[in-house]
């Protein structure tokens, strides 16, 4: 048992090197200035309006089957079941004083659904991925509005907040995967010609590599200099990588989802532990807050998830088997 968790969490920490590599590559460029700050937005303004659409709308045309994955629905409603979950666990652990925790309670319970959660998914399952990606669009769908709403009322908490931008919602990726699926379970995806999605999925093969580039660039960023409170980077820590992942965990054992579907159960178990959204970065740029402690805690917090993934998913696999 004791080589078979080693062999797991060796594999999964392996995996995610690989992806942390290219992240720090990245921050590297930018702390030297060598890449600046219009080129990063150049850059995620075409993985989220180009890249991203793509990669879902192909992958939904050539891999959702609502007959074979019938539960396809429930998934949106997973994204936002899990993120609530989270705030309410960190509610509880920023006890007496909550109100004054709501950055940090963001930071605890909203995961890196997308731009973190992808790469793994294309290191550990290469022959699964076209199902694995699809599962993250449709959890992203419920989970994205949750996001740009409560995410963004949180995080910039005390902040003159501006009003309610329905567009921060439906993003293109959105967009793509609500028409996507509407084509399918309409039974019109066969419209398009084979080297039609083809072309759309060739392009859509760069989302990953280039978001994971954005998201270390969006990381290099951020200081080191000026850390909050240790008790308060313990409740967010403690939130992130110990309750909420065993909560899941434990929900995965009871209802024993690896029976019938062992690759959404990895899914929602790497969601779990999965580390902070770079949106809560981008908000706060865009709309105030406290830019130092929010970065610098979700610094520490991509660091941690180096190890906390690795464990959670190994830990997993040795239980499941």
């Amino acid at each position: 048992m004791h080589t078979f968790f080693t062999s797991g969490f060796l594999s999964m920490f392996q995996a995610l090197l690989r992806i942390f590599i290219i992240m720090v590559l990245a921050g590297f460029l930018v702390k030297r200035k060598i890449i600046g700050k219009e080129q990063i937005d150049g850059l995620s303004r075409l993985t989220v309006i180009v890249l991203l659409p793509a990669l879902v709308f192909s992958h939904t045309l050539q891999y959702f089957d609502p007959h074979r994955l019938s539960f396809w629905w429930l998934m949106p409603l997973l994204g936002i079941a899990m993120s609530l979950t989270g705030l309410l666990i960190a509610y509880i652990m920023f006890l007496p004083h909550p109100s004054a925790h709501k950055d940090l309670m963001a930071v605890a319970a909203m995961q890196n659904a997308g731009y973190l959660v992808l790469p793994v998914g294309k290191m550990l399952y290469p022959e699964s991925f076209g199902e694995f990606s699809l599962l993250t669009f449709l959890f992203i769908l419920g989970y994205n509005p949750l996001l740009w709403s409560l995410g963004k009322y949180l995080i910039t908490s005390g902040q003159p907040d501006e009003k309610f931008n329905f567009k921060k919602i439906i993003t293109p990726p959105a967009a793509a995967n609500i028409i996507s699926l509407l084509l399918v379970l309409l039974g019109w995806q066969h419209i398009f010609p084979d080297a039609v999605v083809d072309s759309v999925d060739f392009l859509g093969q760069a989302a990953v590599p280039v978001a994971t580039f954005v998201l270390g660039a969006t990381l290099g960023s951020i200081s080191f200099k000026n850390f909050p409170d240790f008790f308060d980077i313990f409740r967010v820590m403690t939130v992130k990588y110990l309750l909420l992942p065993a909560i899941v965990f434990g929900l995965m054992w009871i209802f024993n989802i690896t029976k019938n579907h062992p690759l959404l159960a990895d899914f929602l178990i790497i969601q779990a532990a999965a580390a902070p959204a770079t949106a809560l970065i981008i908000q706060v740029r865009a709309y105030g807050g406290n830019r130092q402690k929010t970065g610098s805690i979700m610094l520490l917090a991509y660091i941690i998830c180096l190890f906390a993934l690795p464990f959670w998913i190994a830990l997993w696999h040795n239980f499941a088997s």
